[in-house]
């Protein structure tokens, strides 16, 4: 058996492997450098056109492009009319931003928790969590994976419920042969650049609802507006415009709705090699006791974002922080996705406690996110498989 690296033994490999990356190619480059040279910076016809794509892309009727995955959520909380008083229910494994756009309109966040096989928001969960309180829905296709949307509409109509669909890591996934972003009453992507297309920083909101659209877009720009169906005060001036409610400066800049564009006609292609590089793994380590290997419900057709390694407890010796450490050591850098969001200590300052979704505690404590990303080769994968084969050989237990 080799020698682990983290006991002294020759890792892997010899240079590093990030568990996320962009790739930007010369098209990306040139796209942006003529948004440069023709001088619309902001504001310009390059968010028009980045908004149709959008729109192409998921099937929705509208998209409203904001700065980032944070303030789409913001402006879609806003939007669905949360405030005070109000309980809106978020799956408990997500980044903080699903559950802090609730905070910031003044209601409630109550945690969900996840099922135990696909990571996602339990419908069972969400059902048992409803109150007369309950004003709405964040539902986070985590991974990459469609949420249940069959069984989330079923209680939402059931309830008179909103949903918001954090899809900050689903560009590019199905359900059922529709296009995220075109199923819920609203979705919000992310452009950060370890997601499966980049802006650099970015966002955007999709929608069918026409008073959804309008809403959002007026909350991007300061609740300011120059339509005169909109204004308390009308008028034919040319250069008037009203504000009509608080909003924000939450708008996209063109050279970054430049870089977009110019992704989004690469998406296909990032897919694939995303689906290649999962499919790599999962025959790898499906086999493997000491491991168990992420389930997609059937009605998902995914673009995944993140590829979770979970640990078996009862077939190992070691715990999450001793792979994880020995992973690193043999040059395979991997993450953690997610704490708990309730977790977090200002959470904790808020009364919410431990123990609340069993299921997604447990899940925290046996996780990792192994590399995934297009530029990664054949050779990489089959490193990062050797390292993850040599670390639980290691520490794996006789059956």
């Amino acid at each position: 058996m080799d020698k682990l690296a983290i006991y002294g033994g020759t890792p892997v490999r010899k240079t590093p492997i990030a568990y996320g990356k962009q790739y930007i190619d010369e098209d990306d480059v040139a796209a942006v450098a003529e948004t440069l040279r023709n001088g619309d910076l902001t504001g310009g016809p390059r968010i028009t056109e980045l908004e149709r794509k959008l729109c192409e892309v998921t099937g929705a009727k509208y998209a409203v492009a904001v700065s980032n995955g944070t303030a789409a959520l913001h402006l879609a909380a806003m939007a669905a009319g949360f405030g005070e008083g109000d309980q809106v229910i978020v799956s408990a494994i997500t980044f903080a931003a699903s559950a802090n756009c609730v905070l910031y309109c003044g209601a409630r966040p109550v945690f969900a928790d996840i099922r135990e096989e696909t990571y996602n928001i339990d419908p069972a969960s969400i059902e048992k969590l409803i109150t007369p309180h309950t004003k709405g829905i964040v539902a986070v296709d985590f991974t990459g994976q469609s949420v249940e949307h069959d069984a989330i509409a079923a209680v939402c109509e059931k309830h008179d419920l909103i949903l918001i669909e954090d899809a900050a890591h689903a560009i590019g996934t199905k359900y059922k042969g529709r296009s995220v972003g075109s199923i819920a009453d609203m979705t919000c992507f992310s452009f950060h650049p370890v997601k499966t297309v980049t802006s650099g920083e970015g966002g955007a909101v999709t929608t069918n609802d026409e008073g959804l659209y309008r809403r959002l877009v007026r909350l991007r720009t300061h609740g300011i507006t120059r339509c005169r169906e909109e204004m308390v005060h009308p008028t034919d001036d040319r250069w008037y415009n009203e504000q009509v409610e608080l909003g924000y400066n939450y708008r996209l800049t063109d050279i970054q709705a430049a870089l977009l564009i110019s992704q989004l006609n690469k998406l296909p292609a990032f897919a694939a090699r995303r689906r290649q590089i999962v499919e790599m793994y999962d025959a790898a380590f499906a086999q493997m006791p000491e491991l168990v290997v992420q389930k997609e419900i059937p009605e998902s057709d995914t673009t995944r974002h993140l590829y979770i390694l979970r640990l078996n407890p009862e077939r190992l010796t070691c715990d999450r922080k001793q792979f994880f450490d020995a992973l690193w050591a043999e040059n395979i850098h991997s993450q953690v996705h997610y704490l708990p969001v309730y977790w977090h200590s200002f959470y904790e300052k808020l009364g919410y406690e431990k123990g609340l979704c069993p299921n997604a505690e447990k899940y925290y404590q046996e996780v990792m996110s192994l590399p995934l990303y297009y530029t990664l080769t054949d050779e990489d994968v089959a490193d990062v498989i050797r390292a993850v084969k040599k670390i639980a050989a290691h520490y794996g237990k006789q059956a």
